[in-house]
């Protein structure tokens, strides 16, 4: 089994039966930008509950993830793979991505995917603001998920 390239909105999974759309946030409550903001025009649940989280004494940590049904069929996972945010002016930051953190997300999101014989979808995920590497994910998507013999559908918008 090998990682599927489509073309397309990761907020609109194509196939059949349970789906998991899967995306990274960060790890200070801020949402707003990127992927997200595709998610939020569709559902509003996934954004709610993310924020929701540091709202209370005990919040997230890197690697954590959140499951949100937002239809009979489709569950977003809001994997927290970024620690903070840069901003798009300063290119001199370190970037916000955190691999190991992607890693323990995609390991829970495997899991879930199992126990709900879904298949996986998302955009290149940590390539955009949090400013990772497909060649660095690409591989933890492959050990993570494919390994598993989870289908996976990643969408190139």
């Amino acid at each position: 089994m090998a990682i599927q390239y489509l073309k397309g909105d990761a907020t609109n999974p194509q196939g059949q039966g349970q789906r998991i759309i899967t995306h990274v946030c960060n790890d200070i409550g801020q949402w707003g930008k990127g992927f997200v903001l595709a998610i939020s025009k569709r559902w509003p649940a996934p954004e709610r509950a993310y924020k929701s989280l540091f709202q209370s004494d005990n919040k997230p940590s890197l690697g954590d993830t959140q499951f949100v049904q937002v239809e009979d069929l489709i569950t977003v996972a809001n994997i927290i793979g970024q620690h903070g945010v840069r901003s798009p002016r300063n290119k001199t930051a370190p970037a916000p991505i955190r691999y190991d953190a992607i890693e323990k997300g995609l390991t829970l999101v495997a899991n879930h995917a199992i126990e709900n014989s879904a298949s996986v979808h998302m955009p290149r995920i940590g390539c955009g603001l949090a400013g990772g590497s497909w060649e660095k994910i690409e591989p933890i998507i492959e050990r993570t998920l494919i390994d598993k013999n989870i289908k996976v559908f990643v969408y190139n918008f």
